[in-house]
């Protein structure tokens, strides 16, 4: 296997990147060998080899917008390490809308146009895998002898053992072992090539009671809400709910309770002095500790700490330029050029609705459990 390892053309070109990441609010990473930083997002400065592992991390908590083409021979497989909320679109198809959790696993084909509508600190590895590799590792896998090969554009699962690898390769040192990467890009095509993905047996809640729930959700959400009653808006029992429920919008009853009790809770945060216990309260959170851990959670940061940033940030105007220093040097004027000056979206308050698809593949609910007591 030829695996790739890139560094940024010139010590002049990095530099100049750099500013303009950290101007934007982007943590960058320093040059790796087994790892290459993006400066822009899923586009890596040059893919050659089998496999190229690329990561993107921005800590900005404010509504931005990155997207990007994948390569016309090449799949490109996302891993998010940090728990963060986005909207995938692919043409005018919705991917993903809603919150990714850490260990999602997302696959977008070759050629294919992706735009991401960021709303919270995200932090992804990217494989670059050719597709001549990545059919050879399936046709060692035996796939299409069996069954037929598996279309795995829009792929959309959580796999503990891709978090794993990209955990592994991200936070213990290894990112400068170009023959650790390797191994680590050789397990996971492997993984992939060896899935036999099944397709949703539950049907999708219909739009119809889905709003109603919704509406139900966010008039109520002070109060304890449990499955049964979010199956008796619907009109169905909680078994069924539950599993329809999860096909539409991709996550657990629970899970939208506490998506949508923080949702709130940062409206509240963001626009008023109110202490974080009433906060906790007013969102339907019996402690102050209970709200600070899952905010932390979904956020990436604790309510007092995502306050101070989003007013922060909340002091620039809708749209600002990215500063730069301007100099008589050429050929500093020409990198800042080619980096410069960046477009950022500003804070943005508005609450999105989860969309009821949100996932073309992997919705299936099997797990219908559901805790009754107040989250």
């Amino acid at each position: 296997m030829r695996f790739q390892t890139v560094r940024t053309k010139t010590n002049i070109r990095r530099s100049a990147a750099h500013r303009f990441l950290e101007t934007v609010g982007a943590e960058p990473d320093t040059d790796h060998r087994g790892l290459y930083e993006e400066l822009t997002w899923r586009s890596p400065a040059a893919v050659d080899g089998d496999v190229l592992i690329s990561r993107w991390v921005d800590r900005r908590s404010f509504r931005r917008y990155e997207k990007a083409v994948s390569p016309s021979d090449r799949h490109v497989i996302g891993v998010a390490l940090k728990t963060t909320r986005l909207k995938f679109t692919r043409s005018a198809h919705i991917v993903f809308d809603g919150i990714m959790p850490a260990g999602t696993l997302h696959v977008t084909g070759p050629s294919q146009l992706l735009t991401a509508e960021f709303h919270a600190p995200c932090d992804f590895i990217h494989f670059h895998v050719s597709g001549d590799y990545l059919r050879k590792r399936q046709d060692a896998a035996g796939v299409g002898l069996t069954q037929p090969t598996p279309d795995l554009n829009d792929l959309i699962i959580r796999d503990p053992l891709a978090e794993l690898l990209g955990r592994t390769l991200a936070e213990t040192g290894n990112t400068r072992d170009g023959l650790y990467a390797e191994s680590v890009g050789q397990t996971l095509v492997m993984h992939i090539a060896r899935m036999e993905l099944s397709q949703p047996t539950t049907s999708a809640l219909p739009k119809w009671r889905l709003k109603r729930v919704q509406e139900y959700v966010n008039a109520h959400l002070d109060e304890a809400l449990s499955l049964a009653d979010l199956a008796a808006v619907a009109g169905l029992s909680r078994m069924y709910f539950a599993g329809q429920f999860r096909a539409a919008t991709g996550y657990r009853p629970h899970d939208y309770l506490l998506y949508r009790r923080i949702e709130s809770a940062k409206s509240i945060l963001s626009s008023t002095d109110m202490p974080l216990t009433e906060v906790a309260f007013s969102v339907g959170f019996q402690a102050q500790a209970h709200f600070s851990t899952v905010f932390k959670r979904l956020t990436g940061q604790s309510p007092a700490r995502w306050r101070r940033a989003i007013r922060s940030e909340r002091q620039f105007p809708d749209t600002f330029v990215c500063p730069r220093e301007k100099s008589d040097s050429p050929l500093k004027e020409s990198v800042a050029n080619e980096f410069g000056p960046g477009l950022c979206a500003a804070p943005e308050m508005g609450v999105l609705e989860a969309a009821p698809e949100v996932m073309r593949k992997g919705a299936a609910a099997k797990d219908t459990r559901f805790s009754s007591s107040q989250p």
